[in-house]
């Protein structure tokens, strides 16, 4: 198994939800997202997002926006997030770590060459947020010698045929469920269908499945994670954390 795997079990055994922390790397400099880090691993995160700043983050709301900006002004490119994570790996052995990007930072870098780099650094997993289910077989196909796995986003409006085929093969992952239609950040409230959605994509495969999108707290995501696998917090983590307000 790898540490994906055996973090679900431990989640499992315990009856609760795992926690997924997202934050921007960068945002404002790279040591202080990395202290974020460290923080909310302390406050009980079991695994770690590391967002990658892009100039066009279309999926993201005005936090996460405006943190990927002040990381961009402060010079944080991949290869200077790739090159941190050895150490964050070496104090945190046992945390899933997962890339957290757009698919043009990934591109320019090279997707053999990132694969290589994110696996030496210590990286499980990536999640590209822009890269639909038609495209991601060269890249999968890339991760995979690596001992990389893919993390799906599944959408409010994705159907039953295309939750399947979108989780096939990673069952050494977790798809990312997301809770509301449109971008990033949290809300006043969750679709109250959302319990109904997360049992339907549970009954569709046996992979992990995570909620996210609009939810600001632990206690909220417990409250979630009573119908799936786990929760993630992202925009309120990096509005608390990395002092981004927008």
């Amino acid at each position: 198994m790898n540490r994906i795997q055996k973090l679900f079990a431990k989640t499992r055994a315990e009856k609760r939800g795992a926690y997924v922390a997202y934050l921007t790397m960068g945002a404002p400099t790279l040591d202080e997202s990395l202290a974020a880090c460290e923080q909310v691993l302390k406050e009980g995160a079991d695994i770690l997002e590391l967002g990658v700043p892009f100039s066009d983050p279309v999926a993201d709301g005005a936090v996460i926006r405006a943190a990927a900006q002040k990381a961009l002004a402060s010079g944080t490119t991949l290869s200077k997030i790739l090159a941190r994570i050895p150490a964050l790996r070496a104090a945190h052995p046992d945390t899933p770590l997962v890339v957290f990007s757009y698919y043009n930072p990934i591109y320019k870098y090279g997707i053999e060459r990132f694969a290589a780099d994110a696996a030496k650094a210590g990286v499980d997993a990536v999640l590209v947020v822009d890269l639909p289910l038609e495209e991601r077989d060269e890249l999968v196909d890339v991760l995979r010698p690596q001992g990389l796995t893919f993390i799906p986003l599944i959408a409010p409006t994705t159907g039953a045929e295309r939750i399947v085929a979108s989780a096939k093969g990673l069952e050494d992952a977790f798809l990312y469920a997301v809770t509301v239609k449109g971008v990033t950040g949290a809300r006043q409230s969750l679709p109250p269908e959302l319990a109904t959605r997360l049992a339907e994509i549970k009954r569709l495969t046996d992979v992990p499945v995570v909620a996210g999108f609009g939810i600001a707290t632990p206690e909220e995501g417990e409250a979630i994670a009573q119908h799936c696998d786990g929760f993630v917090i992202g925009s309120a983590n990096v509005r608390r954390l990395q002092g981004v307000t927008a």
